[in-house]
Protein backbone atom coordinates (compact mmCIF):
# COMPACT_ATOMS: atom_id res chain seq x y z
CA UNK A 1 0.00 0.00 0.00
CA UNK A 2 1.22 3.50 -0.69
CA UNK A 3 2.83 5.31 2.24
CA UNK A 4 0.54 8.33 1.95
CA UNK A 5 -2.54 6.08 2.37
CA UNK A 6 -1.10 4.59 5.55
CA UNK A 7 -0.15 8.05 6.87
CA UNK A 8 -3.64 9.35 6.18
CA UNK A 9 -5.18 6.37 7.94
CA UNK A 10 -2.91 6.75 10.99
CA UNK A 11 -3.75 10.44 11.17
CA UNK A 12 -7.44 9.58 11.13
CA UNK A 13 -6.86 6.90 13.77
CA UNK A 14 -5.39 9.48 16.16
CA UNK A 15 -8.26 11.85 15.50
CA UNK A 16 -10.84 9.11 15.96
CA UNK A 17 -9.28 8.03 19.24
CA UNK A 18 -10.17 11.41 20.67
CA UNK A 19 -13.56 11.39 19.01
CA UNK A 20 -14.47 8.02 20.49
CA UNK A 21 -14.50 9.56 23.98
CA UNK A 22 -17.85 11.04 23.04
CA UNK A 23 -19.96 9.24 20.45
CA UNK A 24 -22.01 12.35 19.96
CA UNK A 25 -19.03 14.11 18.40
CA UNK A 26 -19.51 14.53 14.61
CA UNK A 27 -17.90 11.66 12.74
CA UNK A 28 -14.50 12.70 11.39
CA UNK A 29 -14.41 10.87 8.09
CA UNK A 30 -17.88 11.85 6.92
CA UNK A 31 -16.74 15.31 5.76
CA UNK A 32 -18.12 18.48 7.31
CA UNK A 33 -21.38 18.74 9.23
CA UNK A 34 -24.56 19.53 7.32
CA UNK A 35 -25.59 23.14 7.11
CA UNK A 36 -27.40 24.35 10.21
CA UNK A 37 -29.92 26.16 8.04
CA UNK A 38 -33.07 24.04 7.55
CA UNK A 39 -33.71 25.67 4.21
CA UNK A 40 -30.49 24.68 2.49
CA UNK A 41 -29.45 21.46 4.32
CA UNK A 42 -30.97 19.08 1.71
CA UNK A 43 -29.19 20.83 -1.15
CA UNK A 44 -25.86 20.68 0.68
CA UNK A 45 -26.30 16.97 1.42
CA UNK A 46 -27.25 16.21 -2.16
CA UNK A 47 -24.04 17.70 -3.53
CA UNK A 48 -21.57 16.51 -0.91
CA UNK A 49 -19.27 13.56 -1.55
CA UNK A 50 -18.77 11.15 1.32
CA UNK A 51 -15.55 9.15 1.45
CA UNK A 52 -15.46 6.02 3.56
CA UNK A 53 -12.86 3.42 4.44
CA UNK A 54 -13.78 -0.26 4.64
CA UNK A 55 -11.64 -2.77 6.55
CA UNK A 56 -12.13 -6.47 5.92
CA UNK A 57 -10.89 -9.51 7.79
CA UNK A 58 -9.87 -11.20 4.54
CA UNK A 59 -6.57 -11.22 2.63
CA UNK A 60 -6.57 -8.43 0.01
CA UNK A 61 -6.77 -10.76 -3.01
CA UNK A 62 -8.95 -13.51 -1.54
CA UNK A 63 -11.61 -14.62 -4.08
CA UNK A 64 -15.29 -14.27 -3.21
CA UNK A 65 -14.88 -13.08 0.39
CA UNK A 66 -12.86 -10.03 -0.59
CA UNK A 67 -14.68 -9.75 -3.92
CA UNK A 68 -17.97 -9.21 -2.07
CA UNK A 69 -16.83 -6.04 -0.26
CA UNK A 70 -15.25 -4.72 -3.48
CA UNK A 71 -18.49 -5.31 -5.37
CA UNK A 72 -20.35 -3.59 -2.55
CA UNK A 73 -18.16 -0.51 -2.95
CA UNK A 74 -18.62 -0.56 -6.73
CA UNK A 75 -22.40 -0.88 -6.47
CA UNK A 76 -22.66 1.88 -3.86
CA UNK A 77 -20.53 4.18 -6.03
CA UNK A 78 -22.65 3.38 -9.09
CA UNK A 79 -26.04 3.77 -7.40
CA UNK A 80 -25.01 7.01 -5.70
CA UNK A 81 -23.42 8.48 -8.83
CA UNK A 82 -20.18 8.72 -6.90
CA UNK A 83 -21.64 10.57 -3.94
CA UNK A 84 -20.54 7.78 -1.56
CA UNK A 85 -17.05 6.55 -2.39
CA UNK A 86 -15.70 3.60 -0.38
CA UNK A 87 -12.07 2.48 -0.42
CA UNK A 88 -11.69 -1.21 0.51
CA UNK A 89 -8.65 -2.54 2.38
CA UNK A 90 -7.97 -6.19 3.15
CA UNK A 91 -6.74 -7.57 6.44
CA UNK A 92 -3.28 -6.30 7.32
CA UNK A 93 -3.26 -3.41 4.85
CA UNK A 94 -4.28 -0.84 7.45
CA UNK A 95 -4.90 -2.87 10.61
CA UNK A 96 -4.59 -6.57 11.44
CA UNK A 97 -7.57 -8.60 10.27
CA UNK A 98 -9.02 -9.26 13.70
CA UNK A 99 -8.78 -5.62 14.78
CA UNK A 100 -11.32 -4.41 12.22
CA UNK A 101 -14.21 -4.50 14.72
CA UNK A 102 -12.48 -2.12 17.11
CA UNK A 103 -11.26 0.15 14.32
CA UNK A 104 -14.78 0.63 13.01
CA UNK A 105 -16.47 1.10 16.36
CA UNK A 106 -13.84 3.67 17.35
CA UNK A 107 -14.36 5.55 14.11
CA UNK A 108 -10.97 5.06 12.46
CA UNK A 109 -12.91 3.47 9.58
CA UNK A 110 -16.57 3.71 8.71
CA UNK A 111 -17.36 0.14 7.73
CA UNK A 112 -15.97 -3.39 8.02
CA UNK A 113 -16.66 -6.85 6.65
CA UNK A 114 -16.11 -10.18 8.38
CA UNK A 115 -17.87 -12.84 10.44
CA UNK A 116 -19.41 -12.07 13.81
CA UNK A 117 -17.90 -15.07 15.58
CA UNK A 118 -14.51 -13.35 15.32
CA UNK A 119 -15.71 -11.00 18.06
CA UNK A 120 -16.92 -13.67 20.48
CA UNK A 121 -14.23 -12.67 22.98
CA UNK A 122 -15.74 -9.19 23.18
CA UNK A 123 -19.39 -10.06 22.51
CA UNK A 124 -20.25 -13.72 23.24
CA UNK A 125 -23.74 -13.36 21.77
CA UNK A 126 -22.35 -12.15 18.42
CA UNK A 127 -21.37 -15.65 17.32
CA UNK A 128 -25.00 -16.79 17.09
CA UNK A 129 -25.42 -14.47 14.09
CA UNK A 130 -22.67 -16.30 12.16
CA UNK A 131 -23.07 -20.05 12.66
CA UNK A 132 -24.20 -22.56 15.27
CA UNK A 133 -22.93 -26.17 15.11
CA UNK A 134 -25.65 -28.46 13.76
CA UNK A 135 -27.79 -25.31 13.39
CA UNK A 136 -29.63 -23.50 10.65
CA UNK A 137 -28.65 -23.55 6.98
CA UNK A 138 -28.32 -20.38 4.82
CA UNK A 139 -31.95 -20.27 3.76
CA UNK A 140 -33.10 -20.62 7.36
CA UNK A 141 -30.60 -18.01 8.60
CA UNK A 142 -31.80 -15.55 5.96
CA UNK A 143 -35.40 -16.14 7.03
CA UNK A 144 -34.59 -15.63 10.71
CA UNK A 145 -32.57 -12.48 10.18
CA UNK A 146 -34.68 -10.82 7.51
CA UNK A 147 -38.23 -11.55 8.62
CA UNK A 148 -38.03 -13.67 11.78
CA UNK A 149 -36.85 -11.06 14.28
CA UNK A 150 -33.16 -11.96 14.24
CA UNK A 151 -31.92 -8.68 12.78
CA UNK A 152 -33.55 -6.64 15.52
CA UNK A 153 -31.74 -8.76 18.12
CA UNK A 154 -28.45 -8.40 16.25
CA UNK A 155 -28.83 -4.61 16.22
CA UNK A 156 -29.41 -4.68 19.97
CA UNK A 157 -26.23 -6.70 20.54
CA UNK A 158 -24.12 -4.24 18.52
CA UNK A 159 -25.79 -1.08 19.87
CA UNK A 160 -23.34 -0.60 22.81
CA UNK A 161 -20.48 -0.65 20.32
CA UNK A 162 -21.99 2.09 18.14
CA UNK A 163 -22.22 -0.39 15.26
CA UNK A 164 -24.96 -1.28 12.80
CA UNK A 165 -24.83 -4.86 11.43
CA UNK A 166 -26.01 -5.85 7.97
CA UNK A 167 -25.91 -9.25 6.33
CA UNK A 168 -22.93 -9.45 4.00
CA UNK A 169 -22.94 -12.87 2.37
CA UNK A 170 -23.13 -16.54 3.23
CA UNK A 171 -20.60 -19.31 2.63
CA UNK A 172 -23.25 -22.04 2.15
CA UNK A 173 -22.80 -25.23 4.15
CA UNK A 174 -19.11 -25.77 4.65
CA UNK A 175 -16.83 -28.77 4.49
CA UNK A 176 -15.59 -30.43 7.67
CA UNK A 177 -11.99 -29.42 7.03
CA UNK A 178 -8.48 -30.50 6.03
CA UNK A 179 -6.62 -32.96 8.23
CA UNK A 180 -3.16 -34.48 8.29
CA UNK A 181 -4.48 -37.50 10.17
CA UNK A 182 -7.49 -39.72 9.69
CA UNK A 183 -10.44 -39.26 12.02
CA UNK A 184 -11.79 -42.72 12.77
CA UNK A 185 -13.06 -42.03 16.28
CA UNK A 186 -13.50 -39.17 18.72
CA UNK A 187 -10.18 -40.15 20.29
CA UNK A 188 -8.45 -38.98 17.11
CA UNK A 189 -9.50 -35.44 17.99
CA UNK A 190 -7.56 -35.48 21.24
CA UNK A 191 -4.44 -33.36 21.03
CA UNK A 192 -5.43 -32.12 17.57
CA UNK A 193 -4.43 -28.51 16.91
CA UNK A 194 -7.10 -27.16 14.57
CA UNK A 195 -7.75 -23.72 13.16
CA UNK A 196 -11.46 -23.34 13.85
CA UNK A 197 -13.28 -20.23 15.14
CA UNK A 198 -16.55 -19.64 16.92
CA UNK A 199 -18.66 -22.23 18.66
CA UNK A 200 -17.12 -25.03 16.60
CA UNK A 201 -13.76 -24.25 18.16
CA UNK A 202 -15.19 -24.65 21.63
CA UNK A 203 -16.61 -28.03 20.63
CA UNK A 204 -13.20 -29.21 19.39
CA UNK A 205 -11.68 -28.09 22.69
CA UNK A 206 -14.29 -30.06 24.61
CA UNK A 207 -13.37 -33.09 22.49
CA UNK A 208 -9.78 -32.79 23.70
CA UNK A 209 -8.32 -30.80 20.82
CA UNK A 210 -6.94 -27.28 20.71
CA UNK A 211 -8.87 -24.62 18.81
CA UNK A 212 -6.69 -22.01 17.14
CA UNK A 213 -8.06 -18.70 15.85
CA UNK A 214 -6.01 -17.22 13.04
CA UNK A 215 -6.73 -14.95 10.10
CA UNK A 216 -7.28 -16.49 6.66
CA UNK A 217 -3.96 -15.29 5.33
CA UNK A 218 -2.04 -17.25 7.98
CA UNK A 219 -3.69 -20.65 7.62
CA UNK A 220 -1.73 -22.17 4.75
CA UNK A 221 1.65 -21.38 6.31
CA UNK A 222 0.54 -22.63 9.73
CA UNK A 223 -0.64 -25.91 8.22
CA UNK A 224 2.49 -26.30 6.12
CA UNK A 225 4.79 -25.72 9.10
CA UNK A 226 2.88 -27.97 11.48
CA UNK A 227 1.72 -25.12 13.72
CA UNK A 228 -1.72 -26.68 13.27
CA UNK A 229 -2.70 -30.24 12.34
CA UNK A 230 -5.97 -29.36 10.67
CA UNK A 231 -8.06 -26.47 9.49
CA UNK A 232 -11.58 -25.74 8.44
CA UNK A 233 -12.18 -22.96 5.97
CA UNK A 234 -15.18 -22.93 3.67
CA UNK A 235 -15.77 -25.35 0.81
CA UNK A 236 -14.25 -26.80 -2.36
CA UNK A 237 -14.18 -23.63 -4.46
CA UNK A 238 -12.42 -21.51 -1.88
CA UNK A 239 -10.32 -24.31 -0.43
CA UNK A 240 -8.93 -25.04 -3.89
CA UNK A 241 -8.01 -21.38 -4.33
CA UNK A 242 -6.33 -21.38 -0.91
CA UNK A 243 -4.23 -24.40 -1.95
CA UNK A 244 -4.89 -26.48 1.15
CA UNK A 245 -4.67 -29.69 -0.88
CA UNK A 246 -0.93 -29.06 -1.15
CA UNK A 247 -0.36 -29.25 2.61
CA UNK A 248 -3.11 -31.58 3.92
CA UNK A 249 -4.04 -35.09 2.89
CA UNK A 250 -7.62 -35.71 4.01
CA UNK A 251 -10.70 -33.65 3.21
CA UNK A 252 -13.63 -34.35 5.55
CA UNK A 253 -17.35 -33.64 5.35
CA UNK A 254 -19.93 -32.51 6.41
CA UNK A 255 -19.35 -29.07 7.91
CA UNK A 256 -21.15 -29.81 11.17
CA UNK A 257 -19.63 -26.71 12.77
CA UNK A 258 -20.84 -24.22 10.14
CA UNK A 259 -23.93 -25.37 8.25
CA UNK A 260 -24.23 -22.01 6.49
CA UNK A 261 -22.14 -19.17 7.84
CA UNK A 262 -23.70 -15.72 7.72
CA UNK A 263 -21.17 -12.94 7.07
CA UNK A 264 -21.55 -9.30 8.00
CA UNK A 265 -20.98 -5.67 7.23
CA UNK A 266 -20.55 -3.70 10.45
CA UNK A 267 -20.98 0.06 10.12
CA UNK A 268 -20.12 2.87 12.50
CA UNK A 269 -23.56 4.22 13.43
CA UNK A 270 -22.36 7.80 13.73
CA UNK A 271 -21.05 7.64 10.16
CA UNK A 272 -24.21 5.94 8.91
CA UNK A 273 -26.46 8.50 10.61
CA UNK A 274 -24.52 11.30 8.93
CA UNK A 275 -25.58 10.03 5.50
CA UNK A 276 -28.73 11.39 3.86
CA UNK A 277 -31.57 8.88 3.70
CA UNK A 278 -31.08 7.99 0.04
CA UNK A 279 -27.45 6.98 0.69
CA UNK A 280 -28.48 4.94 3.72
CA UNK A 281 -30.93 3.09 1.47
CA UNK A 282 -28.22 2.52 -1.13
CA UNK A 283 -25.90 1.05 1.52
CA UNK A 284 -28.59 -1.36 2.68
CA UNK A 285 -29.49 -2.30 -0.89
CA UNK A 286 -25.88 -3.02 -1.88
CA UNK A 287 -25.40 -5.17 1.23
CA UNK A 288 -28.47 -7.23 0.36
CA UNK A 289 -27.13 -7.70 -3.17
CA UNK A 290 -23.79 -8.94 -1.81
CA UNK A 291 -25.61 -11.31 0.51
CA UNK A 292 -27.37 -12.91 -2.46
CA UNK A 293 -24.35 -12.86 -4.80
CA UNK A 294 -21.89 -14.51 -2.44
CA UNK A 295 -24.11 -17.48 -1.59
CA UNK A 296 -24.92 -17.95 -5.27
CA UNK A 297 -21.25 -17.86 -6.25
CA UNK A 298 -20.23 -20.49 -3.72
CA UNK A 299 -23.11 -22.78 -4.65
CA UNK A 300 -22.41 -22.44 -8.37
CA UNK A 301 -18.72 -23.26 -8.05
CA UNK A 302 -18.39 -25.80 -5.24
CA UNK A 303 -19.05 -29.02 -7.14
CA UNK A 304 -16.84 -27.95 -10.05
CA UNK A 305 -13.90 -27.52 -7.70
CA UNK A 306 -14.71 -30.58 -5.63
CA UNK A 307 -14.25 -32.67 -8.76
CA UNK A 308 -10.99 -30.88 -9.54
CA UNK A 309 -9.70 -31.67 -6.05
CA UNK A 310 -10.59 -35.34 -6.38
CA UNK A 311 -9.73 -35.98 -10.02
CA UNK A 312 -6.77 -33.66 -10.55
CA UNK A 313 -5.21 -33.36 -7.11
CA UNK A 314 -6.04 -36.85 -5.77
CA UNK A 315 -7.49 -35.50 -2.56
CA UNK A 316 -8.91 -38.17 -0.25
CA UNK A 317 -12.53 -37.20 0.42
CA UNK A 318 -13.85 -38.76 3.63
CA UNK A 319 -17.03 -38.54 5.71
CA UNK A 320 -16.82 -38.15 9.45
CA UNK A 321 -17.92 -41.44 11.06
CA UNK A 322 -21.44 -41.38 12.46
CA UNK A 323 -20.27 -41.92 16.01
CA UNK A 324 -17.91 -38.96 15.73
CA UNK A 325 -20.75 -36.71 14.55
CA UNK A 326 -23.02 -38.00 17.31
CA UNK A 327 -20.42 -37.15 19.95
CA UNK A 328 -19.72 -33.74 18.43
CA UNK A 329 -23.45 -33.04 18.54
CA UNK A 330 -23.50 -33.88 22.26
CA UNK A 331 -20.47 -31.69 22.91
CA UNK A 332 -22.16 -28.87 20.98
CA UNK A 333 -25.15 -29.06 23.30
CA UNK A 334 -22.85 -28.84 26.31
CA UNK A 335 -20.98 -25.85 24.89
CA UNK A 336 -24.20 -23.99 24.14
CA UNK A 337 -25.56 -24.70 27.61
CA UNK A 338 -22.39 -23.43 29.26
CA UNK A 339 -22.34 -20.20 27.25
CA UNK A 340 -25.99 -19.40 27.76
CA UNK A 341 -25.86 -20.15 31.49
CA UNK A 342 -23.13 -17.59 32.13
CA UNK A 343 -24.22 -14.88 29.67
CA UNK A 344 -27.78 -13.57 29.81
CA UNK A 345 -27.56 -11.91 26.40
CA UNK A 346 -26.41 -15.15 24.78
CA UNK A 347 -29.34 -16.94 26.43
CA UNK A 348 -31.79 -14.42 24.98
CA UNK A 349 -30.34 -14.69 21.48
CA UNK A 350 -30.04 -18.48 21.50
CA UNK A 351 -33.58 -18.94 22.81
CA UNK A 352 -34.86 -16.83 19.91
CA UNK A 353 -32.64 -18.72 17.46
CA UNK A 354 -33.86 -22.10 18.68
CA UNK A 355 -37.51 -21.08 18.72
CA UNK A 356 -37.32 -19.96 15.09
CA UNK A 357 -35.33 -23.02 14.09
CA UNK A 358 -37.96 -25.31 15.60
CA UNK A 359 -40.75 -23.58 13.70
CA UNK A 360 -39.00 -23.57 10.35
CA UNK A 361 -37.73 -27.15 10.76
CA UNK A 362 -41.27 -28.46 11.08
CA UNK A 363 -41.99 -26.97 7.66
CA UNK A 364 -38.69 -28.17 6.18
CA UNK A 365 -39.41 -31.72 7.34
CA UNK A 366 -42.36 -31.93 4.96
CA UNK A 367 -40.81 -29.83 2.18
CA UNK A 368 -37.06 -29.93 1.57
CA UNK A 369 -36.24 -33.01 3.64
CA UNK A 370 -38.81 -35.11 1.81
CA UNK A 371 -37.64 -33.71 -1.51
CA UNK A 372 -34.02 -34.68 -0.92
CA UNK A 373 -35.02 -38.12 0.35
CA UNK A 374 -36.43 -38.94 -3.10
CA UNK A 375 -39.62 -40.38 -1.61
CA UNK A 376 -41.97 -38.88 -4.17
Amino acid sequence: MKNNSRRDFLKRSLQAGAASLALSTPFLAGCSKPSSSPGDAPAVQASRTYRWTMLTTWPPTLPVLQDGPKLFADWVREMSNGQLDIQVYGGGELVPSLEAFDAVRQGTAEIGHGASYYWAGKVPAAQFFAAVPFGMNPQQMNAWLQTGGGMELWEQVYEPFNLLPLQGGNTAIQMGGWFNREINSVDDLKGLKMRIPGLGGKVISKAGGSAVLSAGGEIYTNLERGVIDATEWIGPYHDYMMGFYKVAKYYYYPGWHEPGTNLEFFINKTAFSSLPEHLQTIVRTAAARVNHWMLSEFEAQNNIYLQKLIEEENVQLKPFPDDVLDQLRRYSGEVLQEITERDAQSRKIYDAYQAFRQRISEWNDISERVYYSGKF
